[in-house]
C-alpha cells in the first residue's frame, strides 16, 4: 500500500512490508491456496507459498491504487487477515488456520474486486478458535453502530482478528500462547473507541461519545489497593487524560465489581469480595479527584466471567488465565 499501515508495529513487522522485501516477484494470483502442510519442508514449496502471499498482498495493493483507503474496514481486514495468516505460517504453524485466515482475506479481497455490495461484516472463528473475552467483542460490535465508526474502522477491524487469531491460539498452546494477542486485542479497542470518539462528524452526533471503559485488575481473592495490578491502573489514568486531552464534560462514574469463578473465603465470598473490590476502586478515584458523588457502584460476584480457562492448568496458570475475571470495570460517562 501507499502508507504502511501502522497497527502491528509494536508486535511484529507488517506482512507487506515484511513480504515486499523478502520474497520475489510473482504472478497475480486468482486463487490463494498454500501447498499441504506435509510438502512445506523444502526451500521451493516455502518459495511457492511466499509467492502466493506476494500475490495477495498485490491484489490489495491493487484496491489501494484504485482508490479503497487503507482506513476502509474491508480493506484493513482483509490486510489483517492476511498478516495473521503469514504470522503463523512463518511461526511454522501445521495446523489449518494459516490457509483459513489467507482464505477469509481473499473473500474479502474477491468482494473488493468485484464491486460486490455489501461486503460482509462477520469474523468467523476459523480452524474453531476459540471464543475468547466477549466483553471486547462487545465493545467492537458498539463501535459498528456509532457516527465515529469511519474513524476507528480500521482498529475495529483488526482487533475483530486479532481476537480470533488469540483463540486460535488458546487451542493450541493454551493461556500463555494467547495472552499477547489479547493484549493487542485490547489495545486495538481501546484504541478504536478514542478514535471513535475524536471522529469529525456532525456536532449532533458526538453529542453523546459513549463511555470511556477500564478495567481495574486484582490479585486473586485479593481487594485492597496493593493488590491490584499496577499496569492495570494505567487504563484509569489513560481515561482521565483522555478525558482532558478531548475536553469532554464526566458526568458520571459506574464501578461494576468482579470475581473469578474459584471459591474464596467464607459464603458467598465471591459475591462480597467483587463489592469490596469496588470500594476499593472508587476511593482510588476520589484519591485521584473524582467527586465522591459522581461515583456509583455494583458488584457481579463471578456471574460475568469474561475468560472461562477450561482445562488450564497447572493452578498458577489458571490463576493468570483467569485475571480478567477479577476486575472492576470502570465506565466514565461523558459528553462533549
Amino acid at each position: 500500500m501507499n502508507n504502511a499501515n501502522p497497527i502491528f508495529r509494536s508486535a511484529r513487522p507488517l506482512l507487506g512490508a515484511a513480504l515486499l522485501a523478502a520474497l520475489a516477484g510473482a504472478a497475480h494470483a486468482q486463487m490463494a491456496q498454500l501447498l499441504p502442510q506435509q510438502q512445506r519442508i523444502t526451500d521451493e514449496a516455502i518459495h511457492a507459498d511466499h509467492a502466493t502471499y506476494e500475490a495477495t498482498q498485490r491484489r490489495i495493493q491493487a484496491l489501494n491504487d484504485g482508490g479503497r483507503p487503507i482506513r476502509d474496514y474491508h480493506l484493513s481486514k482483509a490486510q489483517c487477515w492476511l498478516d495473521v495468516s503469514f504470522h503463523e505460517y512463518s511461526r511454522n504453524d501445521r495446523s489449518d488456520f494459516p490457509q483459513a485466515a489467507l482464505g477469509e482475506s481473499e473473500r474479502l479481497i474477491i468482494g473488493m474486486e468485484q464491486g460486490a455490495s455489501p461486503l460482509p461484516t462477520d469474523t468467523p472463528l476459523v480452524n474453531n478458535a476459540k471464543y475468547l473475552r466477549d466483553d471486547l467483542w462487545q465493545r467492537l460490535r458498539v463501535l459498528h453502530g456509532t457516527p465515529g465508526f469511519a474513524c476507528a474502522a480500521q482498529q475495529v477491524a483488526c482487533g475483530e482478528v486479532e481476537l480470533v487469531h488469540a483463540g486460535n491460539e488458546f487451542n493450541q498452546q493454551q493461556w500463555r500462547h494467547s495472552k499477547p494477542y489479547i493484549q493487542i486485542a485490547e489495545e486495538l479497542v481501546n484504541d478504536a473507541e478514542a478514535l471513535a470518539r475524536q471522529c469529525d462528524v456532525a456536532p449532533a452526533a458526538i453529542a453523546a461519545p459513549g463511555p470511556l471503559v477500564a478495567n481495574v485488575l486484582f490479585e486473586f481473592d485479593l481487594d485492597g489497593y496493593r493488590d491490584i495490578r499496577t499496569y492495570s491502573l494505567e487504563s484509569i489514568d489513560r481515561a482521565l487524560a483522555s478525558i482532558a486531552a478531548e475536553k469532554l464534560k464526566l458526568q458520571g462514574v459506574t464501578l461494576v465489581g468482579h470475581a473469578d469463578r474459584l471459591q474464596g473465603r467464607g459464603f458467598d465470598a465471591n459475591q462480597a469480595l467483587s463489592e469490596r473490590r469496588a470500594r476499593t476502586v472508587r476511593e482510588l478515584l476520589i484519591g485521584r479527584g473524582l467527586d465522591p458523588a459522581t461515583i456509583r457502584y455494583e458488584y457481579r460476584g463471578d456471574t460475568q466471567q469474561v475468560q472461562q480457562c477450561d482445562g488450564v492448568r497447572p493452578r498458577a496458570t489458571l490463576l493468570e488465565c483467569l485475571l480478567p475475571n477479577r476486575r472492576v470495570e470502570v465506565r466514565f460517562d461523558v459528553i462533549r
